[in-house]
């Protein structure tokens, strides 16, 4: 199926009553495709609430799982009104899915890269690295550390336990801070393997926009891994052990151009493949693609449907005139992600304002100090206040607050809308 972005367009403007008619088909088209178990995507909110309500209301005698990703970092509003509703609609079927645990100890970054360090020192270093200077594998490094620097590592709290859940501060820790797009931080390898490869690696690539970005990981400790870790391998765990091979979805073509693109080239329902099926097509049915938010809340407010609290929760903001005016929150989502940094209105300086202290344990333990750095990255150094005599945390007291503009007229369009290739960056890091 293929539709030009003016059909969808077109679509987008049809009444509610033609959306609702056409989700419902597509609905059913994607229990007809099922030869095994179903599940809806759910986080709580709004777009895979009027899913759920939609699928619930007009397939009684079907029931789906609802699988709701617990990243562990969840609004708190969010995660109450996710299990609370989950549980309404579907009961048992409810199912949360949580980060993995640890299979053994494990050093903190801190400690890796001592232990680097004392490779160097000793002249041991390449012990650990591939010949072409990148690190042969995380394991590789800390099984070169002794039993008496483990110790010592132990008893400075530098070892992550085994049994120990896989959180947001684990993926900080271990691969970066999820600040920039996915364009801008699309790789898998752990921050101590990217030191190794920006410090000894001769296959580097000599492309200019790369270098650029050579310079940004040397100095911002960045990933998007935690998305990956903390929502979507647990998510797929969860899809294989209920053996589903159909997922309702809540996504909307207006959300973003990667989305219309999807939608544009794949439709409704797309195909896929998974192990658990073996031979057997895994499908990803969008009922909701042609809706747009305008048509979510009329959906909810007419049928009287309860909604997550977060939605309600305003913020100080600037309209499109420049004037004072309030907000409120319009995606749910992780609570320290800062992704759409360079953006106007972003995650982070939301959150100042709405979940305070939320916002101050995430800058304090190490957002505010990337952030910091990466203003200065990409600022020359011509930081004025951020080059006065402040630490990260006296800044956070300062209003306005020095980590809310950090957005697109410091970050170069380079960097967030980059030409380089992100899987010759991944081959070079980790093939």
């Amino acid at each position: 199926m293929y539709m030009r972005f003016t059909d969808i367009i077109a679509a987008q403007k049809l009444p509610l009553a033609d959306k609702i008619e056409i989700a419902v088909e597509q609905i059913a088209l994607g229990f007809a495709a099922s030869n095994h178990s179903q599940a809806v995507a759910y986080s709580g909110g709004k777009d895979s609430l009027v899913l759920l309500d939609l699928i619930c209301e007009h397939f009684p005698d079907r029931k789906p799982y609802v699988i709701f990703g617990n990243t562990g970092i969840e609004f708190p509003e969010s995660l109450k009104f996710a299990r609370e509703s989950g549980k309404r609609y579907v009961g048992e079927r409810f199912v949360e899915a949580r980060p993995a645990k640890l299979e053994k100890d494990g050093l903190k970054y801190a400690a890796q890269v001592e232990t680097l360090k004392w490779l160097v020192e000793t002249g041991r270093v390449w012990d650990v690295l591939k010949d072409d200077g990148k690190l042969k594998s995380t394991d590789a490094l800390e099984r070169a550390a002794t039993p008496e620097m483990w110790e010592d590592f132990r008893n400075r709290r530098l070892v992550w336990r085994a049994g120990t859940r896989k959180t947001y501060w684990w993926c900080c820790d271990q691969y970066g801070y999820p600040i920039l797009g996915k364009a801008a931080s699309k790789l898998g390898a752990r921050r101590i393997n990217i030191d190794c490869f920006l410090r000894f690696s001769e296959s580097s690539s000599e492309k200019p926009e790369l270098l650029d970005y050579y310079d940004l990981l040397r100095n911002v400790k960045i990933s998007q891994m935690c998305c990956h870790i903390l929502k979507k391998e647990p998510f797929e765990i969860e899809r294989a052990r209920l053996d589903v091979d159909v997922i309702f979805k809540g996504l909307m073509a207006e959300e973003s151009h990667s989305r219309m693109v999807n939608f544009s080239t794949r439709g409704y329902i797309f195909q896929s493949s998974r192990p658990h099926l073996g031979d057997d097509p895994f499908f990803h049915v969008n009922p909701l693609s042609i809706w747009t938010d305008a048509d979510i809340w009329e959906y909810i407010h007419s049928r009287g449907i309860p909604y997550s609290p977060l939605y309600d929760i305003e913020y100080a903001a600037k309209g499109k005139d420049g004037k004072p005016c309030t907000q409120k929150i319009k995606r749910n989502g992780c609570i320290g992600c800062a992704t759409d940094i360079a953006y106007k209105d972003n995650h982070i300086s939301v959150l100042r304002q709405t979940h305070p202290r939320a916002w101050r344990v995430i800058m304090e333990q190490g957002m505010g100090e990337e952030l910091r750095k990466l203003k200065a990255q990409k600022s020359n150094g011509q930081m004025s206040i951020l080059d006065a005599d402040y630490g990260t945390d006296d800044l956070l007291d300062i209003r306005p607050c020095a980590f809310d503009d950090i957005g697109a007229q410091v970050i170069a369009d380079e960097i967030t809308q980059s030409e380089y290739d992100p899987e010759e960056l991944e081959v070079a890091l980790n093939g």
